[in-house]
């Protein structure tokens, strides 16, 4: 079998995972089970990825603390993990012998939809329901799945948020009830779509695009051909949701679907700002106008913005679009109104953590880059202390500037940024650098009144202090739940 056929046999094939943890682990697992010899690399050490190696079959084996090149050159398939930038050589020896490379999204969608075991039947009946962008994606898809399954539909819910989707597929496949879900609603990041082969959501959504991961793409039109792949083999029988108040989204509309006689999916939008076949903000009100479902009267009002459990207005546009993909995939109207009515949002997420003295104290870790930021930033109209700093991803810090002028009372810096944020914006509110979280907390509770907010919103990554943003995250609840 030549081997860039060997993707669609996956059984005796010797098969190197790429990245060892949580979607390196999930994709292992899920390999062992369809009979491949499967062997997991990682620069990492074996006491950096414990946690990781504590929950791997058996039968995989490891090799850590560097990438041989026999582990590339002789692989039948190569399942990179997505914090594993395809740009390093060992790579290159692997498409100089041909080998496929897949990402683990691409093994989650084989194995689910059997193209990877043709003596296994498909774990999904609909199909996928993807969610990609830059800021809103773990949101929209925990509150797309939340609709999904008040409309009745079983579903299953993965990807960049919570578990890995070969992990949650690997759990489908040892289910001995033989279960068969409706639905799987996953979170895709620009990592995951690097490496597609076949991965053709039913429903697709790109919410916004804006400077992110910079440091792996180093331009926004190299991020944005990622994201785009999102739709890459949707046909007219699938379709395709869009934020038409985004102009990157929207140019990414015109170039890449429009202007170009192709095959593609039907194109809905979600708006705040105009009406649009699909969901929009009109007085007050949210409005439905999908002319392809019967079901749904022409302008017909969901609820009233006000009404929607989750705010803000990222979270505004987050259940417009969670909206648009639940109908278009079958939801009925009253599951998605009460589902509005009843989610709660999720933790890191503009999450309320306390009051104290009258200061609302909020966490936002998942705040990782500046648009996640404005967006925050937008949220309130009282004064603001705002703890930010880390792992720089190429940020744009000045795009910060008039909201910081207009809503930071204080500006409270921590992490490798920290200096880099103080030039850009260091004039423009007061600034004080902080050794740690620990120390930044304090120093918000010294200098809050009653009526502000602090603010955990970062724009930058977590790992130079942090192992992940939850990690940060429950940190900052914990100091912030000590305070007296």
């Amino acid at each position: 079998m030549p081997k860039e056929e060997a993707v669609k046999e996956i059984k005796g094939r010797n098969v190197t995972v790429v990245g060892l943890a949580r979607s390196g682990a999930g994709a292992a697992n899920l390999l062992a089970g369809l009979g491949a010899n499967v062997t997991v690399t990682d620069v990492k050490s074996e006491d950096d990825l414990r946690p990781y190696i504590s929950i791997l079959d058996p039968g995989v084996k490891r090799i850590l603390g560097s990438h041989p090149d026999r582990l590339f050159s002789s692989a039948d398939m190569i399942v990179v993990s997505p914090g594993v930038p395809l740009s390093i050589r060992p790579f290159d020896l692997a498409r100089s012998e041909s080998v496929p490379i897949i990402s683990e999204l691409e093994l989650a969608y084989q194995s689910a939809t059997g193209f990877a075991d043709h003596s296994v039947p498909a774990l999904v009946k609909e199909g996928f329901l993807a969610v990609t962008g830059t800021n809103g994606k773990s949101t929209t898809t925990a509150l797309l799945d939340f609709m999904m399954k008040k409309g009745g539909f079983d579903t299953i819910l993965g990807g960049n948020i919570g578990n890995a989707l070969t992990e949650e597929i690997d759990k489908l496949k040892a289910d001995k009830k033989g279960r068969i879900v409706d639905w799987i609603v996953a979170e895709i990041s620009s990592f995951q779509l690097e490496a597609i082969q076949d991965f053709r959501p039913k429903g697709s959504a790109i919410l916004n695009l804006s400077p992110d991961h910079l440091d792996r793409y180093h331009s926004i039109e190299g991020y944005a051909a990622a994201k785009a792949r999102i739709f890459e083999n949707q046909g007219d029988d699938d379709f395709l949701v869009l934020n038409r108040d985004d102009p990157e989204t929207l140019r990414l509309y015109e170039t890449k679907l429009k202007a170009h006689d192709m095959k593609r999916p039907r194109v809905y939008f979600f708006s705040r700002r105009q009406e649009v076949e699909g969901v929009y903000l009109r007085d007050g009100q949210i409005l439905c106008d999908i002319p392809s479902l019967p079901q749904i009267a022409r302008r017909m009002s969901l609820l009233s913005a006000e009404e929607i459990r989750i705010k803000g207005i990222h979270n505004l546009e987050n259940a417009m679009a969670a909206s648009a993909m639940a109908l278009l995939a079958g939801a009925a109207a009253d599951a998605v109104r009460d589902s509005l009515l009843q989610f709660e949002g999720l933790e890191h997420r503009l999450e309320p953590v306390r009051e104290l003295d009258g200061v609302r104290y909020i966490n936002d870790s998942k705040g990782t880059n500046v648009g996640a930021v404005l967006k925050s930033l937008e949220s309130f109209s009282s004064p603001v202390l705002l703890i930010a700093g880390g792992r720089d991803k190429a940020g744009e810090f000045a795009l910060l500037r008039d909201l910081v002028k207009e809503r930071v009372k204080a500006l409270i810096l921590i992490g490798e940024a920290g200096e880099k944020i103080k030039k850009a914006l260091g004039d423009v509110s007061r600034t004080i650098m902080a050794q740690s979280l620990k120390e930044a907390v304090e120093e918000a509770r010294q200098l809050a009144q009653s009526g502000d907010v602090v603010l955990l919103s970062p724009a930058c990554a977590s790992f130079d202090m942090f192992r992940d943003f939850e990690d940060r995250g429950r940190q900052f609840k914990k100091i912030v739940m000590e305070l007296k």
